[in-house]
């Protein structure tokens, strides 16, 4: 057993990788800039987990989501490894504490945000770390071509100029071979070095359904899988009248989305794992870092923007490699809410300059100052204060984010903190001097460990019924104590925030690039189409769709999907009629022909040929031109 085996079976327990795990981990180890290309549930954590774990230093992960940062700190921290994370909206004292027991306390990982890399505080205090290795997750957003592009990525590669002999790990579950190149060139690779698994989910079967009474359809779906499933929907509003349809069908069905209670989201969540509702309805808020294997199907009711989404969604089912379901319903309703999502997303420069001048006037920033300054947002206050559309306010401060002007944090801080900023001695001077705060000191003590080294989550009704007093006195002893210079509080936050990356602008010294800007937006129709073709396609199997997507020509068809069963219907092989097709296609691609033409033409079986042009007609590959003719129907 080699040391990274050892690692494996003594923190997860493993007897063995998965694919392509070792294969990253010893590329990894032995020094060279790698990327993984690994699908939804392939592990990807374990690649940079182990190697960091097996030689001295720390590993810097660069990751977007808090909530999964969040998460994989926690696990980490159960298995008796220090891990730290570093994200918008912690205070300069938390960061300072943290940056310091990196320094000096022997963390293992440091999860940080991409915006934070380019602060003061961390470039001063980074090259003091010894960086083992440097973690790039989602590594897809560093490219601008990409679905999910975050200009803060563009920042990372300065990590390679203060480090240039550390090896670099770039991970994401979905990239077209365009972006893969991007990617490397973005991260400055000393050598492109790509490891990847194949995208096939053999144990997936692929259904799209055209239905204009979806709700009517998805009971029929979810009656007839009686197993846990996702279901994916593009609104808050849809989540909850779509749960509220089931459960009155009397289908165990909750909703999930960012807008609820950290508190709910989190018991909605354990409660479907768990099994107590077999469905969630959800928003594209719900998924990342969900750890249940058993998911039957996953169930499309609307069109996600793009095949990458709609790809890491459905990959949510069947991760037990037990059969599984993705079923994408869609009508012409959503072809018309497509085209008006593009002039949502992508508002005119005049309106995004005027929401900016706006968010300023909010905010009562003056011109010139607010750099750095982090400020509670309501949306929908500062929406209707306004007169702004919503939706056009959150995609022009997404624009601004983009252009490096400012953040939209939507992940809420989900615990209060406390950390001791006295050692033990003062403390105890402090409750000889202070009885009044002894038992309460004591009762943080008791309650919580780590509190003299870093910032601990605390619950405050917690320890008001553990002490047996009201939640509000508990909040004034942590008050108190801070005034005093005993302890550091930092309260939940219950709300979004923007952070100012940059002084606020005149609006005349406010550039937005043309440019870029009607690149992203040709992007993002782009993939809107893709998607959309997908969705229509009736002659290619969908497995070799998504396939032929990411770059992996020549895949044979799965044999399950809808468009495969309804080709296994005319009981001809995938080479037969193959063939037929190619030969009809390249004949009519040139000039209409009439059927006994077409027949004539093809030296093959007459009866299987018919088959196929029947086919074809049924699924709208071909139409007649006229009452006689047939004509390749071009997309």
């Amino acid at each position: 057993m080699n040391i990274y085996q050892q690692i494996l079976a003594r923190y997860w327990g493993f007897s063995k990788f998965r694919p392509l795990q070792e294969d990253i981990i010893k590329s990894v180890a032995g020094g060279n800039d790698t990327f993984g290309l690994m699908p939804t549930s392939g592990g990807k954590s374990i690649t940079f987990q182990v190697p960091a774990l097996s030689i001295d230093g720390i590993c810097l992960v660069i990751t977007p989501l808090i909530s999964l940062m969040k998460d994989q700190v926690e696990k980490l921290k159960e298995k008796g490894i220090k891990a730290a994370a570093i994200y918008s909206g912690m205070t300069v004292s938390e960061i300072d504490i943290t940056l310091d027991n990196c320094i000096y306390g022997d963390y293992k990982f440091l999860y940080i945000s991409p915006e934070r890399i380019n602060t003061d505080l961390f470039k001063m205090r980074v090259v003091k770390m010894k960086v083992n290795l440097i973690t790039v997750d989602e590594a897809h957003c560093i490219s601008q071509w990409g679905y999910d592009f975050r200009p803060s990525y563009l920042k990372i590669a300065t990590l390679r100029e203060i480090f240039p002999e550390v090896p670099l790990i770039a991970l994401t579950a979905t990239a077209t071979p365009d972006i893969i190149d991007d990617i490397q060139e973005k991260l400055k690779f000393r050598s492109k070095n790509v490891l990847r698994t194949s995208f096939e989910r053999k144990n997936l079967i692929y259904r799209v359904i055209e239905e204009e009474d979806k709700l009517k359809q998805l009971i029929k779906i979810v009656k007839k899988i009686k197993e846990s499933g996702i279901i994916y929907v593009r609104s808050r509003k849809k989540a909850r009248q779509v749960a509220e349809e089931l459960y009155n069908n009397k289908i165990s069905a909750t909703y999930y989305h960012a807008g609820l209670d950290h508190q709910v989201r989190e018991q909605r969540q354990i409660n479907w794992t768990r099994g107590k509702d077999r469905l969630i309805v959800a928003t594209n808020a719900f998924g990342m870092g969900i750890d249940k294997s058993d998911v039957r199907f996953v169930v499309h009711y609307d069109i996600p923007d793009s095949i990458e989404s709609y790809y890491q969604e459905a990959g949510r089912a069947g991760r037990d490699d037990k059969k599984a379901w993705a079923i994408m319903l869609y009508n012409n309703t959503d072809r018309v809410k497509m085209d008006r999502r593009v002039k949502m997303n992508f508002p005119e420069i005049d309106e995004i300059k005027r929401i900016y001048d706006a968010l300023g006037n909010y905010f009562q920033i003056p011109v010139g100052t607010g750099k750095n300054g982090v400020y509670d947002f309501n949306i929908i206050d500062f929406s209707a204060t306004f007169k702004f559309s919503m939706i056009i306010v959150y995609n022009s401060l997404k624009t601004l984010e983009r252009e490096g002007y400012l953040e939209l944090t939507e992940e809420i801080q989900s615990y209060s903190k406390v950390h001791f900023i006295v050692d033990r001695d003062d403390l105890y001077r402090f409750q000889v001097a202070n009885l009044k705060f002894d038992g309460f000191i004591k009762l943080l003590l008791r309650s919580y460990t780590g509190l003299f080294t870093e910032f601990v989550n605390i619950s405050e009704l917690f320890l008001a019924r553990k002490a047996n007093i009201s939640t509000d006195t508990v909040i004034q002893y942590l008050k108190k104590l801070t005034n005093l210079k005993i302890i550091s509080y930092v309260p939940q936050k219950k709300t979004p925030f923007v952070i100012y990356t940059e002084e606020r602008l005149d609006l005349k010294n406010l550039l937005i690039s043309h440019v870029d800007f009607v690149k992203r937006k040709e992007g993002f129709v782009l993939r809107q189409e893709n998607i959309w073709q997908y969705a229509n396609s009736k002659a290619k199997c969908r497995s070799q769709f998504l396939l032929s997507y990411f770059g992996e020509i020549g895949a044979v068809r799965c044999g399950h999907c809808d468009v495969c069963t309804r080709r296994n219907e005319l009981n001809l092989s995938q080479y037969e009629f193959d063939l037929i097709l190619e030969q009809v296609k390249d004949l009519l691609t040139d000039k209409p022909l009439r059927l006994e033409n077409i027949i004539d033409l093809i030296d093959l079986d007459e009866e299987k040929v018919v088959k196929v042009i029947r086919y074809l007609l049924d699924n709208d590959k071909i139409m007649y031109e006229n009452a006689q003719s047939l004509k390749w129907n071009k997309p």
